[in-house]
């Protein structure tokens, strides 16, 4: 059985969702050790053998905090040469995908991006032309190198025992070059981060600037929030909360579209939900065409009404 090094997304070795969902795809390839850079490795090793990581490898280098993204790639590059894996798997994260490409070019490899699923013959599957079509590719080249989005397959159980090991790499001068000289914590929120959320609130033109409704359905439900370009070149909302071709792509279990369109911008960085539910006063709003439950109605009426009733039912 082949052996697939997961890249584990984490934060003082707290595991994200997503990372436990690679697990769950490499047990498909063969067996998933997990890599965990940076320190966090013996505080994330629990989470991660209840997912069947049997080995965690515990990577480090002070040139992690003090530099962009070249150490990390120099230094997974290492970790591939002496396990010599079948697959190699990250979370679609802006990050992920940059250390991706260049741990590519280093060992040689194919690269593939952004993948809703990845099959037991590595066969992946994405969606491309703004989501209306799904193209199957395989690596014909080196060790796949593959990321997928988050929400893209349920992060399954499979316990194990599990052993840190400590694995020693060496930072080239080459990859020091571009130094991170200041940095600040993003501001908790207190709702889930929009791209590894399973239920994600979206809110556009139709909320005519007031997102109230829309945050108090999505805290209701757990929910992130997220916003149309419209909403977010009109000044309404952050333009980091922004899903669409030009912001982020989601790909929740369930996704609230209230008072958008469906304009193909915006339908390209959702339409890989696994439901979509579209409130809209406009009975022609191109979003009912393909969503899974359409309501027509004003959504601050609509939004309301439903988050009472989730209330009522969680109470």
């Amino acid at each position: 059985m082949s052996q697939v090094l997961v890249v584990v997304e984490h934060s003082g070795g707290v595991v994200a969702k997503p990372a436990l969902e690679l697990l769950t795809i490499a047990r498909r390839i063969g067996e998933p050790i997990a890599v965990v850079l940076g320190g966090g490795a013996e505080q994330a090793a629990a989470t991660l053998a209840q997912y069947g990581a049997r080995r965690v490898l515990s990577v480090d280098a002070p040139a992690f905090e003090s530099f962009l993204v070249a150490p990390k790639a120099e230094a997974l590059a290492q970790v591939a040469e002496a396990v010599q894996p079948g697959a190699v798997l990250f979370t679609s994260t802006l990050e992920s995908k940059e250390v991706a490409a260049r741990l590519a070019i280093k060992i040689g490899a194919g690269l593939i991006t952004d993948a809703t699923d990845v099959r037991s013959d590595q066969t992946t599957i994405q969606t491309v032309f703004a989501g209306n079509w799904s193209a199957h590719a395989q690596v014909r080249t080196g060790v796949p190198v593959i990321t997928v989005k988050p929400n893209s397959a349920p992060a399954e159980p499979a316990p194990t025992e599990t052993v840190v090991e400590p694995v020693g790499v060496s930072i080239s001068d080459a990859a020091k070059t571009a130094r991170i000289v200041a940095s600040e914590p993003k501001r908790a929120s207190g709702r889930p981060d929009l791209t590894e959320a399973a239920i994600v609130v979206s809110g556009g033109r139709g909320t005519g600037g007031d997102f109230a409704a829309v945050e108090a359905l999505a805290d209701a439900l757990g929910a992130a929030v997220g916003a149309s370009r419209a909403a977010v070149d009109s000044g309404w909302y952050p333009h980091s909360y922004q899903v669409g071709q030009t912001g982020k792509t989601v790909s929740p279990q369930l996704y609230i579209a209230a008072g958008i369109s469906g304009a193909i911008q915006h339908r390209a960085g959702m339409q890989t939900s696994r439901a979509i539910v579209a409130i809209n006063k406009d009975p022609e709003a191109p979003i009912f065409a393909f969503a899974d439950l359409g309501v027509v109605g004003d959504l601050h009426t609509v939004l309301p009404a439903v988050t009472a009733e989730v209330a009522a039912r969680k109470s």
